[in-house]
């Protein structure tokens, strides 16, 4: 099965119309147009990609590598570059542009985001835990519970505080809306992961009905 991806900028969320008048919540995403940056193969690296990269970034910012890189494709460096697999390698080449027609209104696709960081938390607020009693001689409030048996240990996998969100998610099976080419503008039914102005990835479904 091959895939096709684009990268782009989560710009926030609003709701359209659709032709027969359903009022449908949709996430807003830049699409401004992707360069391929690097085609890998088999017989070079080991496996099949293509490598795209979105968004400019001035040289000051960048290092003699990543200019390098961006050179060969003919381009400035990227601030987000990404790799899509199980691709036709033969629809890319170094240089081109992907633009936002990849994608056709009706398609099933998977968008990947980093999700919001909410910092250093406690178990209520972080794994949805009870807390105690809140009588004035109960003494347990807010705290994590009994931690198991008295080894001198703490067991693999036991629910304690600390930093909650900022994970790379995906969201599966999302419809595409809306491709607007002129204003580089995916409309993607639902939320997406991410606070808005993060990166994310759209690619097609893997898991989508046949």
């Amino acid at each position: 099965m091959t895939r096709k991806g684009i990268l782009g900028k989560k710009v926030g969320m609003t709701q359209v119309f659709t032709d027969n008048g359903e009022l449908v919540p949709v996430t807003v995403i830049d699409v401004t147009p992707n360069i391929v940056m690097q085609v890998k193969t088999v017989e070079s690296d080991g496996y099949e990609a293509v490598q795209l990269g979105y968004g400019d970034m001035r040289e000051v910012l960048t290092n003699k590598p990543s200019q390098g890189h961006a050179k060969k494709a003919n381009t400035t460096p990227k601030r987000f570059v990404k790799e899509i697999r199980d691709v036709a390698l033969s629809d890319y080449e170094v240089g081109a542009e992907v633009k936002a027609d990849e994608f056709t209104a009706g398609d099933i696709v998977d968008v990947t985001g980093t999700s919001k960081g909410h910092g250093y938390q406690g178990n209520i607020k972080k794994d949805g835990q009870s807390r105690g009693p809140m009588a004035h001689g109960s003494r347990y409030h807010r705290r994590p519970g009994s931690l198991g048996a008295i080894i001198n240990k703490v067991f693999k996998g036991k629910k304690l505080p600390g930093r909650m969100g900022n994970n790379t998610r995906t969201m599966q099976n999302l419809q595409v809306i809306s491709v607007d080419l002129d204003h580089n503008v995916l409309l993607i039914k639902g939320n997406v992961p991410g606070a808005n102005k993060s990166f994310v990835t759209v690619r097609s479904a893997v898991k989508a009905a046949k």
